[in-house]
Order: C-alpha cells, then structure tokens, then sequence
C-alpha cells in the first residue's frame, strides 16, 4: 500500500522538482528559510534553483500533555518568540497556562542550542521586504508552518510562500490565510504520513544539516565568494598542488595519486569538488617533480611519495587559514599505501584516512602502525585488489572498515560507481574530522549588545597624543613598576606599532632604568644588534642577519631609528649600565651553530673540534632544518638529540673556566647552544601537530627571556616586543581554551604576577607589509575594515585616532565585565590574506582578560622596509648592513 504513494526520491528530488515550480512564478527578492532538519535539502535545491539566499526559521511543536506526539502548538526563535496555540486541542487536553508557559520555555531552549548548533555567530537574513519562502519536506497537523508562517509575517515579508512537497488537503486549506501563495506538489485526502512519500525518508543527522547549510551559503550568494583557489608549491622542490578553501573550513583532505596519475585527476578531482560543497578545504597535489615522473619505478616508491606527503603536511601547517584544521589523507591505487605509510609516521596528526580502490598493503608492516580511523572503498568487480584490501583491512589495528561498491571496476567508471566513492568518503571524513567552532567560553558575543559596550568603552578609552609627542610615551609610566613589560603588535608590518612600542621603550629606558629589550627574532640575528648598540667589537657572520624571510620585520625604518637610539644613548653610558638588545626566537639554527664553533675555536680549540663532529650530524639539513624532524620521524628516533645536547652539557660543565674569560660571549655561546637543542626538538615536533611546536617555541622563548633576567642580575627589567598572539595571555583566548597551546604572556604571568605587564596593540584598517605566501615576496596590503562584531570594530565605533584602555584600572569594573565577552580577534602575521580573513586571520579571545592594557590606532600604514645590499661607504659593522 505505501509503496502507491511513492512520489520522491529522497527530500533532493522533491526540492528539484519544488524549484522547477517555484522558478516559473518569477518572485521578486526571494530569500528561502529551511525547517530543520528534515526541510533543509529540499531548501538547498530551491535556493540553488532561484540563486536566493537561504537562512533557517527554527520551529519547536509544545506537544500536548500526556500526548506529546499531539501538536498543542509551536513556538518560533527570535526576540519575539511567536508562540500559536492549536485551542481545539488544548481544550480537549486540558492544558493550562501553567503547563503552556513551561513547554514554552523548555522549546526555547532547545531552540537556543540549535540556533548555536547551526548558525553560530552567522548574521541572520532579515525578510523585510522580500519575499520569504517557507520550505519543509512535507505537513501533517501544519503546526510547526503555521507558526513560521505568521513570524515571518510578522517580520515585515512583503510576500510569504509556503512551498512544501506533500501535504494533507485539509491542513493546506488551514493554511491559507497566513501565506500569499502555496505550493504543494502532492496534496491528498487520505494521509499515511509524510514519510510514505519518500523512498529514502531518513532522520538527518545535526552533523548533514550543518554540512548542506555550509552548501547553500557558499554556492547561495550570501557569503560572496565560494571558495579560496589558488595553486601552491611545496617545498623543497616546489612541488604543484591546487589548494581549495571553503568558507569556514572544518578540515583539510590531503590527496595522495598514484600509478602515474596527477593532481589534475578528474576522479579525484570529482570527490574533491564533492568535499569543498561539504565544507572541506583540499589540497591536490603531484607528488613527484616532472623529472621523477618520467622513471616508472618512482611511481612504486612507497617511502618516497610518503615523503612528499609529509612535506606537504608542514607545508600545511604553515599556511594561516588552514593550519589548525584537523587532517584527513585520501589515496587513491599506490597513493594509498603512501597515505598509510605517512599516517604512521604523522600518528595523531592524521584524524582519517580513506583509500579509493587503493593499495594500503604497499605500506608493509607499518599497517600496523596506523592510528587513524581507515575505511577502504573497493570495486566489486576489483577483486585482485578486493583480496589485497582484504588482508590490509587484517593488518590493521586502528579503526577500520572496508566498503565494496557493487558492479565497480578498479576506475569506478560505471554510472555511479564514483558518486558511491565520494558520498562514502564524504561521510567517512564528516564524522573524523571534527574541528570546534563555539566560542571558548559559554558566553556569546551576543550576549552584551554593541551599543551598550561601545558606550562603556567611550567612557574608559584614554586619548593618546600624536606619536611624536613626548607626552605619548609618559602615558605608560603606570606600567613601569613592572619588571617585565610585553608590547604586542595586530601585525608583523605596521608602522605605528613599532613607533608606539619604540617611544615607550625608549621613555621605560631614559626614566625608569630598563636595560633589556628582548624581541621576537632569532638570538644569533640579534646579537649582530647587540654588539653594534654596545659598540662592541664587529663579529662577521656566515649571513646576513635578518636577511631571511620576513626580512621587513626587523629590517625596516622604524627599527632602524630605534637602533640608533639605543647605540647613542648606549655611548654614555658605562659598560655595565648599557642596553642589551636580545632575540628570543628559534628559527636560525644554523647561524647559532657557527656562533658555538666560533667561541670554541676561540677559547678551546679541541673542544671545537668535538662540537663540529657532534653538529655534524645537522648539516646535511642546514639548509632546511624541517626536512631534519621528517628524517627523525622516518627512523623513529631523534637523530641528533644527544650530540646537540651533549654540547650543552660539556658548556654548562666548563662555565667556571670559559666564563672567566668574558662573560657575555660565553652567555651568547649558551644561548646559541640551548636554540640549537631547543631548534632540534621543533623541527621534530612540527610533525605532531601545530600545538606540540608552538607551545616549544614559546616555551623556548620563555626559557630565554629567563636567562637573559638571570644573568642581567635580579634588579634587570625587561621590555618585550611580540606579536598579540605570543605575549596575550593564551588562557584567554580560542589558542589556549580550544587548541591548548600556550605563549609567553602567559608563562610571564604565571611566573612574575603582577610585575609582567601584557600591553595589546589593534588597528581597524589602512595599509600593512604583510606576503601572501610563505617566502613570498613583500606587498603593502590594503588592511580590511574591521570585521562586524569583532573587537577591532567595538574599537572602531568609539570614533578616536588613537587611545589606551587600561584594564587594571579600579574605577573600570565595568569595562572589563563588558570587554571579557568573547569576541573575535584579529591576528595579522607575515601573511595576509584579506579573501580569507575570517577564518585566517580571526579568532574568538576574551581581551580584558588576554591583556593588562590594549593600545588603538584606528588608521595605520605599512612599515618601510631597508634594502637588504650594502649601500656604498655603509659601516660594515652596521647591522642592517653587514
């Protein structure tokens, strides 16, 4: 009997055939609100069909007492929360208003999380003036339409369709005065239910819901672009790849061909074009240089094309929009072993993997290794590699399945075949690749209105005078009790942070006795600052300092004053009174291995010797110190660990005697050997994942910055200069509270209290120096206007040039009550990616929290970089001209 009532598919074909109606009536501004969950694929053909945004109209039915399958009423989200009673049936239940109220409110917090659930902090579509298409995958009672349709009425549409693929003809006539058009594929006098109208009428899932609604907000016009496109190359060799970024990625598939294919695959390019619509970024790449391509037998070369695939997965992690998005591998014939074989290497930083008519066996007893969830998709009629899946699937110790699409060859060329692959692939990667997306705190950055908090705000924000003002600086003698001050900056390429943090470092240095300013750079670079401040004697170095990428971060005009402050008031001064200049970063290994070789040759040649021997062991990857952690990882053991560490020790143990000579070489010595040791243990673990190197990195940072505090003596004070994202409390932000990373404005607190004072820095627009890609070349960037909602536009809307908000202030409880509300951040690196800023370059934060003060610039300008050439007659002993 059911079967005779068969009219859809599934709720895709009713919504196509719903849009073919619903385009010949030629609406004007038609916007198409989905029912959760089951009316959303239906509404996700009609907004593609009409080229309409889509939004959501959140309805919960209040059952009736005793009965709660019985439609009492409905209740709609919004401010208003339009409740419709159905009076027949409260009358014949008995409901009271008691009974009515509690419903209510129950419904309305479950409207809540679902709102959170699938919308987030997505702005809604307003129906004034349009016209409003209410969709669902079909009506019984119509209480939950009912409801919907008199609160979109009620918001000002200026026409309201109810557009619905089945629905009993009675309810439809109930339905008639609250919408100006009804479309109805099927009415019927007698109704069995919705769901024998369907051939497949499964329960969505939330996780379905959220990924069609990422679909229509792509393709559907109301987010602009669809995706970020753009071809990459990995290094070493500059591999190709084409890398595709949706908007608000939830993870990142890494494609692995093999059997003489190529990135251009059209069938992996098919299932990648499947996981961009659901809301994956991916990253399609050829896995050998077009010289390797050309010997067959590389093709075979497991280890090799595992290598590739490692190199890519750094690679990844360095690119902003995109590095902390969980990883997901897809193999394909010999890919797939390489695929298995670089999740165990990679271990917990591959969330799943799937393999299309592959070969997971090419990758040996490390099988075994492999830790991520594994789903093999064979061809039926593939049975050769069906018996090698078979023993792989064996092999495996991980979590695992094996599907077979029936009536598939090895090329899933049959209709249909590939369609099977990628919807089993879709799915597998939806539910393994999870990546949190709520603020870091229950609070909502809706839960203050913008008025009111821009309001307080205005009260507690300090003008600022000009830069160039000697009264600018005088404003921050509050913080100079401290005895560590960190100054952050929103980028690595704006001029007014580092003339802000220039002046007040300068009045901290003249007024209140600070003698170290520590900055994020690399200890051997800076050290090349050091000596020409102090005026120390020149040391030749094997390259330039700051000559590598990015070179406009330390090499630019405004540092370049600064360092010139420092050498003339350093001139009179006495030798234990001057300024120290240090770099607290890890980057340049290679630089502070010569510096070790070069004191040693000085104090003790024999034990140069030994060292060279023991650094030995680096040099092959001095060149490119990451390839270092993938060959460690690749043998199972740290290759270096001991020799760079045995340096170290054989330093500390000769402190008395080489220390006795000059003190400060051998303190540079240790600190070019502790980055060595510390350079070693980051480069392994980049293969862990971003957090396991970041939190090194800046514990490394930490660890210097203690180090430079010991040795400078107990009353030494200190002024940092950092990105936001280092010396923030990381406690307070999403790095911290989501991703557990830590920094070392919150090392500072934890170890100094109060005497660590973390000053923020943000600007709402102008222009910044800033690359687009990794080693990329230096452009002066157009910086976006802040983003809605964000703290740079609460900033923003206070209407000064420049201003400090100082959050330790008593009489400011208020503020800081109003400023801990998460809200996004915005964090500017080397990189900048304006297309992708929200999701490159935004992240939720409490800010009265994160910092003990947050200096503004509503407009700002690029920094002027030096040229990285020695100018004719230039002082070689001059830095920036070494």
């Amino acid at each position: 009997m059911v079967q005779s009532h068969l009219q859809f598919r599934d709720r895709f074909d009713a919504g196509r055939q719903l849009a073919t109606k619903l385009v010949a009536l030629t609406l004007e501004q038609p916007v198409v609100y989905a029912l959760p969950r089951g009316g959303v694929p239906i509404a996700l053909e009609i907004s593609r069909a009409l080229q309409a945004p889509l939004d959501l109209l959140l309805v919960r039915k209040i059952g009736a007492p005793g009965t709660p399958e019985v439609a009492l009423g409905a209740v709609v989200e919004g401010s208003g929360a339009e409740t419709v009673i159905n009076e027949e049936v409260r009358m014949a239940t008995g409901a009271d208003d008691t009974y009515l109220e509690r419903a209510r409110q129950r419904e309305l917090v479950e409207l809540e999380r679902r709102r959170a659930l699938y919308l987030g902090s997505r702005a809604r579509l307003k129906p004034a003036g349009r016209t409003a298409i209410v969709v669902d995958d079909g009506l019984a009672t119509g209480a939950t339409a009912k409801a919907a349709l008199i609160a979109i009425k009620n918001q000002g549409a200026a026409k309201v369709v109810l557009a619905v693929p089945v629905a009993p003809e009675a309810t439809l006539a109930e339905m008639r005065p609250y919408a100006d058009i009804i479309v109805c594929l099927h009415p019927v006098r007698a109704f069995p239910g919705v769901g024998a109208f369907y051939s497949d009428f499964h329960q969505l899932t939330d996780e379905e819901t959220i990924g069609l609604l990422r679909q229509g907000w792509v393709r559907g016009g109301t987010t602009g672009s669809a995706h970020s496109r753009r071809s990459i190359l990995v290094p070493p060799l500059g591999l190709v790849g084409d890398l595709s970024v949706p908007l608000d990625p939830r993870g990142i598939i890494l494609f692995a061909h093999g059997s003489g294919s190529s990135r251009l695959s059209p069938r992996n390019a098919a299932v990648a074009d499947r996981l961009n619509d659901k809301g994956f970024a991916t990253l399609l790449l050829d896995l050998l240089t077009a010289d390797e391509a050309k010997d067959r037998r590389n093709v075979f070369d497991i280890p090799l094309l595992a290598e590739r695939l490692l190199e890519a997965a750094i690679w990844i992690q360095a690119e902003p929009d995109i590095a902390d998005l969980p990883l997901g591998l897809f193999g394909a014939s010999t890919g797939a072993g390489a695929a298995m074989l670089a999740a165990a290497e990679l271990q917990g930083r591959v969330a799943a993997v799937v393999s299309r008519g592959g070969r997971p066996d090419l990758a040996g007893p490390r099988l075994a290794e492999v830790e991520a969830p594994t789903l093999l998709i064979v061809g039926g009629d593939d049975r050769e590699v069906l018996t090698l899946n078979q023993k792989a699937l064996h092999a495996l110790a991980c979590e695992k399945l094996l599907k077979i699409v029936p009536g598939a060859t090895h090329l899933f060329e049959e209709p249909g075949a590939l369609e099977a692959v990628t919807d089993l692939a879709s799915a597998w990667f939806e539910h393994y690749l999870l990546k949190p997306n709520q603020p870091p705190t229950s609070a909502t950055p809706q839960s203050i209105s913008q008025t009111s908090a821009v309001a307080v705000l205005r009260t507690a924000a300090e003008p600022l005078p000009s830069l160039e003002d000697a009264n600018f600086a005088a404003v921050f003698d509050r913080f100079a009790q401290a005895r560590v001050i960190l100054l952050g900056e929103a980028s690595h390429g704006t001029s007014e942070f580092y003339l802000a943090r220039a002046a007040i470092t300068r009045r901290l240095i003249e007024r209140h006795g600070f003698t170290i300013v520590a900055v994020e750079a690399d200890w051997p670079d800076a050290a090349a600052i050091d000596r020409y401040v102090r005026q120390s004697p020149h040391r030749p170095m094997h390259s330039t300092p700051f000559a590598r990428f990015p070179t406009w971060m330390w090499r630019n005009k405004d540092v370049d004053a600064f360092i010139s402050f420092l050498r003339n008031h350093n001139a009179k001064k006495l030798q234990g009174e001057k300024v120290g200049f240090y770099g607290l970063d890890l980057y340049n290994m290679t630089a502070s291995i010569a510096a070790v070789l070069a004191y040693l040759d000085r104090v003790d040649p024999e034990a140069a010797q030994i060292a060279r021997e023991r650094y030995a062991c680096l040099s092959p990857w001095s060149r490119e110190p990451a390839a270092y952690g993938r060959a460690s990882l690749t043998e199972g053991y740290a290759l270096c660990e001991r020799p760079v560490t045995r340096i170290l020790i054989d330093l500390l143990q000769k402190e008395l005697q080489y220390a006795k000579n000059d003190g400060a070489e051998f303190f540079d010595a240790m600190q070019n050997a502790r980055l060595v040791a510390d350079a070693e243990r980051y480069y392994r673990a980049m293969y862990y994942g971003a957090r396991e190197s970041w939190n090194h990195r800046d514990q490394h940072m930490f660890n210097a910055l203690q180090n430079i505090l010991a040795w400078t003596g107990p009353k030494a004070k200190a002024v940092v200069w950092a990105h936001n994202s280092h010396i923030g409390d990381a406690r307070f932000t999403e790095m911290g509270m989501e991703r557990g990373e830590l920094n070392i404005g919150q090392l500072c607190r934890q170890a100094y209290g109060r005497d660590a004072a973390l000053i923020g820095f943000g600007t709402h627009s102008g222009t910044v120096a800033a690359a687009s890609e990794w080693d990329g070349p230096m452009e002066i960037k157009a910086i976006r206007p802040s983003r809605p909602g964000s703290y740079e536009d609460l900033f923003h809307k206070v209407g000064a040039d420049r201003f400090l908000v100082d959050f330790r202030a008593k009489e400011h409880d208020n503020l800081r009550r109003v400023i801990a509300a998460p809200r996004l951040e915005r964090y500017i690196g080397v990189i900048y990616r304006p297309e992708t800023e929200r999701w490159s370059h935004y992240s939720y934060a409490s800010l009265s929290d994160q910092y003990d003060a947050f200096v503004w610039f509503d407009q700002s300008c690029a920094v002027i970089p030096l040229p990285t050439e020695v100018a004719a007659g230039e002082d070689e002993t001059y830095p920036f001209g070494l």
